[in-house]
Order: structure tokens, then C-alpha cells, then sequence
């Protein structure tokens, strides 16, 4: 008689999706232990039947309605049973390697010239159905570990990803030449075509990454393309490049034009001041030397028309010119309005022919000294004695 197992477990590694527990025999009181991410499912005839998560499990019939039901377990006392028990790995199995076994063909979609390239990745998968993976992929199998899980979808990858790398790059029109950039994009559209035909076996595609496109290096008609293409992108920066340096040219003029211009503006300020000041100085140093008055108000007018043409300190200087013209006009008024007597030196009565003190004839330009007649013109003798003038 077979040996009954008293506690059926699995304890081996991780890397393991599917386990065949050795023992076959059983009775309704043997334990079952299921550890954390795992499920026990027994199996008979070729049929997935009762199945228990996590825990600690006494197979009593209430436990195993499926198995009692095809095998007709008595409901009571401890009847031993014959059955198979896989044990199921349901942990995320990462870094799964794949990739195509040969070119995939397909026609550019930017340039429309045929290409044939390659790929390769990585993978990460789980179990999410256990009774659907036992039927349709462990079959007899002892054990499913995860390089024989990706022998097994190799066809699947081989056929599906081919087609759908060349579908996905058509469809979002991705150009072989900068198809790095897009490995992102690329890689998450190919996931969900393909998760479908994962789950059609009972496993979860959780993640599906290309992270190498093998491209065609060498073949004359790729090269000229790849040659057209990077010429183009060339062409474009260049001329970019000579639009902006136009440009910052530009600029630097029309800067140089604007500091050059407030330069000279305030040269001209600058130079303008000093001039109109020493323009004003040098017109009044000339005033100065003139005994004339008539001079003197000619040059009070010029300084007058130079304070309109030069502002403010031609202003200042003509003002004062003229003020100084003014003073010497109204002194030579005075000192001619005022006459002394020769004698007495007392101040005479304006045109008096003599002293109004002592009586002492006085002597003037336009006097005569003799009759006292005053002169209307110049002249040598009076007109009315016949007297020498005085000069």
C-alpha cells in the first residue's frame, strides 16, 4: 500500500511557477500548508479541481467538494484518496529576456523603403489563472520554471511580436532613425497587444519592454537613407544657426547705432555748454576794452541775440553786459549834465556863460567865452561876435 502523506508544502525557490508535489496519496486527514503568493490546486483525470490560497488546510470532504464528488469520498472516518497537487507560484517572475529569432520586414513608414530589423527585451510575468495554466500548458510536467515558461510562449513572441512591431511602427508613423526616442511609447503599445494571447494561458504580461532595435547597419539602401535623413536635420540647424547669428548681428548694430547716438548727443551737450560759455566770456572780456557807449549797446544787443542762440549762460552773460553798458551810459549822462566853475568851483547852472558864485566867464565847447552865445553847429568863430571858439 502507498505511503499517505501527513503534510503535503513547498518550500523550494522562487524562480518556479509550477510544482508537482511528489506524494499522490492522501487521506482526509492530511495538511496541506500554502505559503504567501501561492496556490495548491488538485488535479485529477486531467482536471484542475479544488484549489486553496494561503494557509493551513485540513482535507476533510467539506474541503474538497470537487475531488469528493468524482471519487466518491465518504463523508465520514479518515478515507485515503489518490490525486495529484501542483503547487503555484503567483510572484511577479522580472527580467525575463526575449527576443526575435529572425528579421522582422516591414516598409518605413516616413521614407517608404523596405527594412528588415530586429529586437530584443525583457519581460515580467505572474500567474493569474492557475487552473487555466495547468490545462493548457503543464499538462504532465513535474515542474514549470521560468525558462521553460518562455520556451513555451517563444512561438507566441516570435509570431505576435514580429507582427506587431511592424504594425505598431506604422501605425504611429515611427521613423527607424529615431526609433530610441520612442522605445518607451513603443514598448507599451506592443504590451497591450500582447497581453490578450498571455492571458488566453492563464499568465498576467505585467510588463514588456524593448529595449533594443537591431537595425540593418551596412545595407547600402539603409545607409542612403540614414545619410538623407541626419542631412536634412543637419541643413535645418544650419540654417537655424545663420538665421539666429543674422539675428544677434542685428541686434549688436542697432545697439552699437543707439550707444553710438547717446555718445555723441551727450558730447554735443557737453561741448555746446563750454562753448556758449566761453562765446559769452570772450564777448564780455571785448566789452570791456570799448570806452564807447554807442559800442557798448551794439555789443549789449549782440550778446542779447547770442543768449537766444545759446541758452542759459549766453542769457546770464548778456544780461550782465548790458547792465554794465547801462551803468557807464547813465555815468557819461551824469558827468556831461554836471559842470564846475573854473574860478570858484562851485557846480554851474546847465549852459551858464558865467559863474552864478563869483561871475567869472566859463569856458565851453558850446559857448562862446566873449558873448556868451551858444553855438548851433561846430565851427572856428562865433557867428554873432566874431570871436575865436574855444576847442
Amino acid at each position: 500500500m502507498a505511503k499517505i502523506a501527513a503534510v503535503i508544502k513547498y518550500e523550494g525557490d522562487n524562480s518556479t511557477f509550477v510544482w508537482k508535489h511528489p506524494c499522490e496519496d492522501f487521506n482526509t486527514s492530511t495538511q496541506l500548508i500554502v505559503h504567501e503568493s501561492q496556490e495548491a490546486v488538485f488535479f485529477l483525470n486531467g482536471q484542475a479541481l479544488d484549489l486553496f490560497g494561503p494557509g493551513r488546510h485540513t482535507l476533510e470532504t467539506q474541503n474538497i467538494p470537487l475531488l469528493r464528488h468524482l471519487i466518491n469520498i465518504p463523508t465520514d472516518g479518515e478515507t485515503a484518496f489518490h490525486c495529484e497537487v501542483y503547487f503555484i507560484n503567483k510572484t511577479e517572475q522580472m527580467a525575463i529576456r526575449w527576443g526575435t529569432d529572425s528579421k522582422v520586414q516591414y516598409i518605413e513608414p516616413t521614407y517608404k523603403f523596405p527594412l528588415s530589423i530586429g529586437a530584443s527585451g525583457e519581460m515580467a510575468l505572474s500567474v493569474s489563472d492557475s487552473r487555466k495554466l495547468l490545462i493548457k500548458l503543464v499538462g504532465t510536467e513535474r515542474v514549470l520554471d521560468r525558462q521553460q515558461l518562455t520556451i513555451y510562449f517563444r512561438s507566441i513572441l516570435m509570431t505576435k511580436v514580429k507582427a506587431y512591431i511592424a504594425q505598431t511602427m506604422r501605425a504611429n508613423s515611427i521613423n527607424i532613425f529615431e526609433i530610441d526616442e520612442s522605445l518607451e511609447t513603443f514598448s507599451a503599445d506592443i504590451q497591450q497587444r500582447l497581453i490578450p494571447d498571455f492571458l488566453d494561458y492563464g499568465v498576467q504580461l505585467n510588463r514588456f519592454y524593448v529595449t533594443t532595435i537591431v537595425k540593418p547597419d551596412g545595407d547600402p539602401q539603409y545607409e542612403k537613407f540614414k545619410e538623407l535623413h541626419f542631412r536634412q536635420y543637419a541643413d535645418i540647424a544650419e540654417a537655424k544657426l545663420h538665421q539666429q547669428t543674422a539675428v544677434i548681428h542685428a541686434q549688436t548694430e542697432a545697439q552699437k547705432v543707439v550707444i553710438d547716438s547717446q555718445a555723441q548727443a551727450t558730447k554735443r551737450m557737453q561741448e555746446g555748454y563750454t562753448y556758449q560759455q566761453e562765446r559769452g566770456f570772450d564777448v564780455a572780456q571785448d566789452a570791456a576794452k570799448n570806452e564807447a557807449a554807442g559800442q557798448f549797446s551794439n555789443m549789449g544787443i549782440g550778446l542779447g541775440m547770442m543768449a537766444g542762440v545759446g541758452g542759459t549762460v549766453g542769457g546770464v552773460v548778456g544780461n550782465a553786459v548790458s547792465d554794465a553798458f547801462a551803468g557807464v551810459s547813465t555815468s557819461q549822462s551824469q558827468a556831461l549834465a554836471s559842470r564846475f566853475c573854473d574860478q570858484c568851483g562851485a557846480e554851474l547852472t546847465p549852459d551858464a556863460a558865467f559863474c552864478d558864485e563869483c561871475g567869472a566867464p566859463q569856458a565851453s565847447s558850446d559857448t562862446c567865452m566873449k558873448c556868451g552865445f551858444k553855438f548851433l553847429k561846430p565851427g572856428k568863430f562865433c557867428p554873432k561876435c566874431g570871436a575865436k571858439r574855444e576847442i
